[in-house]
């Protein structure tokens, strides 16, 4: 074995760490893949693991793809996401809340994503290893006097994964994993003061405009994978909630006082060896975004029946959101493999939830992803993997104008990513 430089995963560990994670990710406000590899079959291959980012998406993994690290980034363009009004506003607060007829586009369209990850193996049946990646955000930035009139408005949302991963061969054909998560999250609102200036929130004083705020927390995940015939393996994954500390900053915004819990996932996977040198694989991932409150409770009834904030205020009204992953991966020669994937799923945000999703416009449905990796030495690899989600869009009433008002809101994105591998 190779001596590890020390120097090396210390400085990818801290980049990893101090680069800001923030991006509107692609399914809700989770990513649609984890590491590149992975992207490059768009998000599926949990009955694959070809490097130390499968934790990410299946812990079992981990045991199979031998002492080697990967380090990343990905720079992601959520562009063209805004929103439209339509109609004239009318009426007058509190009553009502009419919004200004035109089309408004957010600001930042590009941001940084990196990925470190690191796997020993222990023996020739287990495996210990870390990956650190951004499992999701939200983003939006409007020009004052914004969408509510109060000033430039947005929020931003970034979560830091940091996965410590047991893995073991229960056979020759088969392995289980585990993996510790320990997370940090930081959230910031922007330009939400009427809310409080209409008596809308529990605790005025900590909507909106306070800066940065931090939250931690934990949680595991579990997986396994198995060859179950000549060629076809399959592959199981959960991961539970991750009970986060509130954004007390925030505890007049978020149902349960500042309460921003993370929602658990399970994925289901296949990878048929179509050919010698050529995987098909194919995934179901479900995202539970009903189980937390701040995400899932609608903007009406309960804003005029509780105040933000309280147990059963109102949020973002996201519905769970079920992705299916179609992947295929083939080798040309023994220094180039190539891949190609999409993805499709019902986007979680209903048409009656047009009001505060404004500020978050996870719309997208569709990704169609590409990629590659190219040897470059006896013992390393470099990858490539791009996205590309058509502009998908959807509308509803303003719930609280006087008389007929329509928004639209919207996003299209791309996304490059590139990472390089050592093996020890």
């Amino acid at each position: 074995m190779k001596t590890i430089n020390k120097r090396l995963i210390a400085c990818a560990v801290t980049a990893a760490l101090t680069i800001p994670m923030t991006a509107m990710a692609t399914n809700g406000y989770f990513g649609h893949g984890y590491g590149t590899k992975n992207k490059g079959l768009a998000g599926g291959g949990s009955a694959l693991p070809q490097d130390a980012m499968a934790a990410a998406t299946n812990p079992a993994g981990m045991v199979t793809v031998g002492d080697r690290m990967d380090l990343g980034v990905a720079l992601f363009s959520p562009s063209s996401r805004g929103y439209t009004v339509t109609g004239t506003p009318a009426g007058a607060p509190p009553a009502f809340f009419p919004l200004a007829e035109g089309s408004y586009e957010s600001d930042n369209d590009f941001f940084l994503i990196p990925h470190f990850a690191r796997n020993w193996m222990l023996d020739s049946d287990s495996s210990v290893g870390v990956s650190v990646y951004g499992n999701g955000g939200m983003n939006t930035e409007y020009a004052a006097p914004g969408p509510y009139g109060g000033g430039v408005t947005g929020i931003n949302l970034e979560q830091l994964f940091i996965n410590t991963t047991y893995s073991r061969k229960i056979n020759a054909t088969s392995s289980w994993g585990a993996s510790l998560i320990a997370v940090y999250q930081t959230f910031e609102a922007k330009g939400l003061g009427a809310f409080g200036a209409l008596g809308f929130s529990s605790d005025a004083a900590n909507l909106t405009d306070n800066g940065q705020d931090t939250s931690t927390g934990f949680g595991v995940k579990f997986g396994w994978q198995g060859e179950v015939s000549k060629g076809l393996t399959l592959a199981a994954s959960y991961q539970s909630e991750m009970d986060m500390s509130e954004f007390d900053d925030y505890s007049g915004l978020f149902a349960g006082q500042g309460d921003f819990d993370i929602p658990s996932t399970w994925t289901l996977g296949l990878a048929w060896d179509a050919t010698p040198k050529s995987t098909l694989t194919f995934d179901i991932q479900q995202i539970m975004y009903s189980d937390i409150a701040a995400i899932a409770n609608p903007f009406l009834p309960n804003l005029a029946t509780s105040q933000l904030g309280d147990a059963n205020g109102a949020g973002f009204g996201w519905d769970d959101m079920t992705i299916y992953k179609l992947g295929y991966q083939w080798e040309t020669s023994a220094d180039w493999t190539w891949r190609a994937g999409i993805s499709v799923g019902d986007q979680p945000i209903p048409s009656s939830e047009m009001m505060f999703n404004i500020l978050a416009p996870a719309v997208m449905e569709t990704h169609i992803t590409g990629g590659f990796t190219m040897k470059t030495g006896t013992d390393s690899e470099f990858s490539l993997a791009a996205m590309y989600a058509p502009n998908s869009s959807v509308s509803g009433a303003n719930p609280l104008n006087d008389g007929p008002q329509t928004i639209e809101i919207e996003m299209t994105q791309f996304e490059v990513e590139a990472s390089w591998a050592w093996k020890f």
